[in-house]
């Protein structure tokens, strides 16, 4: 972690880098960052990926020059472990909503949910999930916060109107049933499902749609990020942490970067180049490779984020600001 000298009354410091916190249920994302800002009495805070206020787990703060690497930082793919209620609907597609559907499970589906394993997954299930596997494109859910016509999707439906959304491109990695069970008496079913998919997917549509495929509705009940791209939750703190923790539990902004992009490091006259935002000539990249990399200078601070062409020459795409400390 870094802490760069800051120019004004008191001199404070400003921290650098990335932080992961263990998000719980309840919380706004939006909470959780200004509990960090108020906690290292910093503005500089953003985020890589909000989530729900039901859903838990990795949340990646940004701290100070770490802001410039968000667009890098959001990329990549992201790991869930959910569970699935069918049977009942809720307005939002997840447990914090309104019931607004109910369509109790056939015989089939019940059976299907109580004999699944892992390893011996019904036909039933098994089709299902390779309709979602095999997804392309996405409708988000209503209560979501893209935009249409100017106003957020969520407002217009806070309003019971039917916002009109586009479906987005997506792609599931992998869809996993972990667990099944099945309420006889309430012709409920469950499934709890791990899944790896890139940005942009909504897993409360997966409940959505998983449901719809097996001939019923459904919500989450439960959802937990277990990986944002490089950031897993074994690295996370909790949601609250005072600022000595918080400090200590910082990635410095060139580790930050190297598990976003890939490395490589200039020479001194590379850096200069880089400094001033002049083209960085192809025997000053020292490992270089075609397209987007982090650029650090020889004892490991990062310069910028660049590019290089076909000939190995870059340009700079965003730079950082060199370290007083």
């Amino acid at each position: 972690m870094v802490l760069e000298r800051r120019n004004g009354p008191g001199n404070r410091c400003r921290p650098n880098g990335v932080l992961v916190v263990d998000k719980p249920r309840g919380p706004t994302s939006h909470d959780v960052v200004a509990h960090v800002r108020r906690t290292l009495g910093t503005r500089e805070v953003g985020h890589a990926g909000t989530l729900d206020p039901m859903a838990t787990g990795v949340l990646v703060l940004a701290l100070g020059e770490a802001t410039k690497l968000v667009p890098w930082l959001t990329v990549h793919d992201k790991t869930y472990a959910a569970t699935i209620l069918l049977g009942q609907g809720t307005d939002t597609l997840d447990a914090d909503g309104r019931q607004d559907t109910c369509t109790p499970l056939g015989s089939e589906l019940l059976d299907a949910l109580a004999s699944s394993q892992p390893r011996a997954v019904a036909p039933l299930l098994e089709n299902a999930f390779a309709v979602e596997r095999a997804r392309d494109a996405q409708i988000p859910p209503a209560y979501s916060a893209i935009k249409t016509d100017g106003q957020r999707a969520f407002a217009l439906a806070r309003r019971g109107e039917t916002p009109a959304l586009a479906p987005r491109q997506v792609r599931v990695r992998r869809l996993e049933l972990v667990a099944s069970r099945a309420d006889m008496a309430a012709r409920l079913g469950a499934l709890d499902v791990e899944l790896d998919v890139a940005k942009g997917y909504y897993v409360r549509a997966l409940a959505r749609d998983l449901a719809v495929a097996l001939g019923t509705v459904g919500h989450l009940t439960a959802l937990r990020r277990t990986r944002s791209g490089p950031f897993g939750i074994a690295e996370a703190i909790a949601h609250g942490a005072a600022a000595d923790t918080l400090l200590e539990q910082i990635c410095p902004l060139a580790r930050a970067a190297a598990k976003a992009l890939p490395v490589v490091r200039l020479t001194e006259a590379g850096v200069a180049d880089a400094r001033c935002g002049r083209v960085v000539r192809a025997t000053d990249i020292e490992g270089h490779a075609t397209g987007l990399s982090a650029w650090l200078d020889a004892g490991g601070e990062l310069v910028a984020v660049g590019e290089a062409d076909a000939e190995g020459h870059g340009r700079v795409v965003r730079g950082f600001v060199q370290s007083t400390t």
